[in-house]
């Protein structure tokens, strides 16, 4: 970038010598007029000492001066040779007046002045010591014949050394002043390169977070450009993108939230407000790229509203912010599946021991209500219907069991498959043996393809029957029920376990 900047100055300084070059050779043609104004005066009796052949000679000159220059300038219209060529001929032009007697002190100081234009101190220093040259060389040609004018002056020299010594003094201040100019002239244009450049650099910048900001607009349902500085919020998906003034002393919600807040599920609706609170953001948001959080739309679903910080200051407070909303329910949906699947027994469908042990995790966290009941089943007979029909027979009776224990307990609690052919329940009900037979009445209404029948062990422990007894207490207390309910179906039976 620095260097784009150079070139651009460079640029710049070329231009400006096109410019001054066209000017000056304006000025070298205009200078033609120089003899017939001097020939009005002659004839008006205010030169008494010039004569009409100088009056053309000095527009032939001008002429002559002025064709060269501007072919050099067609040519070279920025070269340092087409500068040189114009400060020089005017300056010739001086020396042709001064030694015809047409004498202006005050263009000779003009010439340097006139190149300061260029920008160049080079060109001022050669401008400033050509023109002290020619002076000098003028007054000296000239000194016998204004000697002779003025009586003050005995002789030539005496002339030439007092008029040389105004001159080299005003020709010293000239130059000084001049380069001091010409460096404050240099150095303000430079100034304004440094700015451009800090414009530059903040345009582009703003250019990509523009560009960023319409991809966004692209992504998003919502895009909002929030404006801490001046206060002020704007769609990007609006084709005017108008700008709308925030009052934080009164106002607690942008204008899109204020519209969001209608279609938000009513038990979410509290969070959400919380969440977008204006006069918060800023400060939630401080050191942080993003906040984001999810809430239901009533008729689109989920939703994830997020705020990105693009601008901020160095102590990382946020200026100018990002607010989006995105539909996000199909990955919701696709996650919920994705937990549920995670959580699921595949065989049976119903939930599987992870989240029985993640289930169980947060009731010890909390206090049991009084209706809480934990039951443990077991399908009997499991491994002679395996050996003796095979496992696709066990396969069914483990799927049968899972179909009467999930249509016995309902909504009333939730089933899991914890090993093989073990299963755990955990329940709300005041009727938890009423409920142990209603699971052992469907079994009864089961018949399978290659079984006709299937039987469980039930066990269970209530909360009611055992105060004060943590989750862990109640389930050995099921489980310990359990195992005497199989004892007693394998003894009823007369089936030998051990064999």
């Amino acid at each position: 970038m620095e260097s784009g900047i150079a070139t651009q100055y460079q640029d710049f300084l070329r231009d400006n010598r096109i410019r001054i070059n066209e000017y000056l050779n304006k000025v070298l043609w205009f200078f033609v007029l120089t003899g017939p104004a001097i020939a009005s005066g002659i004839k008006g009796h205010i030169f008494r000492d010039i004569t009409y052949a100088t009056c053309i000679g000095i527009s032939l000159t001008v002429v002559a001066m002025s064709a060269v220059h501007l072919v050099l300038f067609k040519k070279y219209p920025s070269n340092t040779l087409t500068c040189v060529f114009a400060l020089t001929s005017l300056d010739l032009l001086l020396v042709y007046m001064s030694c015809s007697h047409v004498s202006i002190y005050l263009t000779w100081f003009l010439v340097p002045m006139l190149s300061l234009l260029f920008c160049d101190k080079h060109l001022y220093f050669y401008a400033s010591g050509l023109n002290y040259v020619l002076m000098f060389t003028a007054t000296m040609l000239t000194a016998p014949y204004e000697a002779a004018l003025r009586p003050e002056y005995d002789s030539a020299a005496s002339f030439f050394k007092d008029t040389m010594s105004g001159f080299t003094i005003e020709s010293i201040v000239m130059f000084v002043s001049g380069n001091i100019i010409g460096k404050m002239a240099v150095g303000y244009f430079k100034e304004l390169f440094d700015q451009y450049k800090m414009i530059k650099d903040q345009e582009k910048s703003m250019e990509e977070k523009m560009d960023i900001l319409d991809s966004m607009a692209e992504i998003y349902d919502n895009v909002n450009l929030i404006d801490f500085v001046n206060n002020t919020e704007m769609s990007l998906r609006d084709t005017e993108q108008k700008k709308h003034g925030i009052d934080l002393t009164s106002q607690t919600h942008t204008l899109m939230n204020q519209k969001l807040k209608n279609h938000v599920m009513p038990d979410m609706l509290d969070e959400f407000m919380t969440y977008t609170n204006i006069k918060t953001v800023r400060m939630r948001l401080a050191q942080k790229k993003i906040l984001s959080a999810d809430f239901i739309d009533v008729v689109a679903g989920w939703f994830r509203a997020q705020y990105i910080a693009v601008d901020s200051t160095p102590d990382g407070i946020p200026n100018m912010v990002i607010y989006t909303t995105r539909n996000v329910d199909e990955e919701k949906r696709r996650e919920e599946h994705l937990i549920r699947i995670s959580m699921t027994d595949e065989m049976t469908r119903l939930y599987n021991r992870r989240c029985y042990d993640e289930d169980l995790r947060e009731l010890r966290e909390g206090e049991l209500p009084e209706d809480f009941v934990l039951f443990s089943i077991d399908v009997n007979g499991l491994k002679t219907v395996n050996d003796t029909k095979g496992h696709a027979a066990g396969d069914e009776l483990i799927k049968g069991a899972a179909d009467c224990l999930a249509l016995s307990i309902g909504k009333k609690g939730k089933v899991y498959r914890t090993g093989g052919d073990e299963f755990m329940a955990v329940v709300h009900t005041e009727d938890p043996e009423g409920l142990r037979s209603s699971i052992k009445a469907k079994t009864e209404e089961w018949h399978g393809i290659y079984t006709d029948e299937i039987t469980l062990s039930i066990g269970y422990a209530a909360c009611s029957d055992q105060p004060g007894s943590s989750v862990d207490d109640l389930e050995h207390l099921a489980d310990a029920d359990m195992y005497a309910e199989k004892k007693r179906y394998y003894e009823e039976r007369g089936i030998d376990r051990r064999r």
